[in-house]
């Protein structure tokens, strides 16, 4: 694989790594992958395994959170048979599992960090650590929000999720898009990179290829809208040490409008649904 950018862990440990491309699936993999990727994760900064509500960009993170609950659901309705068996994996502090539960939806959470865990039982949510704890149970619809980038045996672990899903199940999965205008535009302090918390980069082309290849049919997919903005306001603080608001609106807006005009865009969401 060619090394397509250096890049480094802004958010953590200012640690670098290289980008490098899979010509054969039109992806980037972060290598190497640190064998104690754990720490990665333990640091405060690293938001999504926290509720946190006090700084400026955990403040942006809450709302952008609390608008895609109902976005999520909406999803799902549209999907998804009536009345779906629910599955989060990689559900960080169990705030959609507990969103759907208020809502009277049959839900489960995988998720293997011990303070997000910790952290979704005091919303009275219990997650499971990994999928193996779940026993013999199948579900209709299984989601993995910004997590499919995290997973170390990309593919065996896909194989994992579709042993879990019921046949014409729904998969819903959202990942950043490394073809888009954002992540052109920044480059090596694209906030979306995320290394070496994110091991794999995808494109559109990249997830109709792996997911064919594991028996789904693309469904649908739809744009992450407030992506663009939040990764283009931690991109801004990474390239020049502080939050540019404008700056960061100006190009979330050009990577929309980019988006809008060649379905590249920031983040997207992919509907996939298992064959029988």
């Amino acid at each position: 694989m060619e090394l397509y950018l250096t890049t480094r862990d802004h958010a953590v440990s200012k640690e670098r790594f290289e980008l490098r491309y899979d010509a054969s699936r039109d992806m980037l993999q972060t290598v190497p992958i640190p064998k104690d990727i754990d720490r990665f994760y333990q640091d405060e900064a690293y938001i999504s395994h926290t509720d946190g509500n006090r700084t400026f960009m955990e403040k942006i993170y809450q709302l952008v959170k609390k608008y895609n609950l109902k976005k999520k659901e909406t999803w799902i309705n549209k999907y998804a048979k009536k009345n779906p068996r629910i599955l989060d994996v990689g559900a960080g502090t169990g705030s959609f599992v507990a969103y759907l539960k208020e809502r009277g939806r049959a839900s489960h959470g995988v998720e293997p960090n011990a303070k997000a865990r910790e952290l979704a039982r005091k919303k009275g949510i219990d997650l499971e650590i990994t999928l193996n704890d779940l026993g013999k149970k199948k579900y209709d619809v299984i989601t993995l929000w910004h997590v499919l980038e995290h997973l170390p045996d990309l593919e065996k672990y896909i194989q994992s999720i579709t042993h879990r899903l019921a046949d014409n199940g729904v998969l819903f999965i959202a990942v950043p898009n490394f073809r888009s205008y954002d992540a052109k535009h920044y480059g090596t302090y694209w906030a979306a990179y995320d290394v070496p918390r994110h091991l794999w980069h995808f494109s559109r082309n990249s997830i109709k290829k792996i997911f064919s290849a594991n028996g789904y049919t693309l469904v649908a997919s739809r744009p992450m809208l407030f992506d663009a903005f939040y990764i283009a306001q931690l991109s801004e603080k990474y390239k020049h040490g502080k939050h540019r608001m404008f700056s960061a609106l100006w190009h979330g807006l050009r990577s929309t409008i980019y988006g809008w005009r060649t379905g590249e865009y920031s983040s997207l969401l992919y509907v996939l649904e298992k064959h029988q």
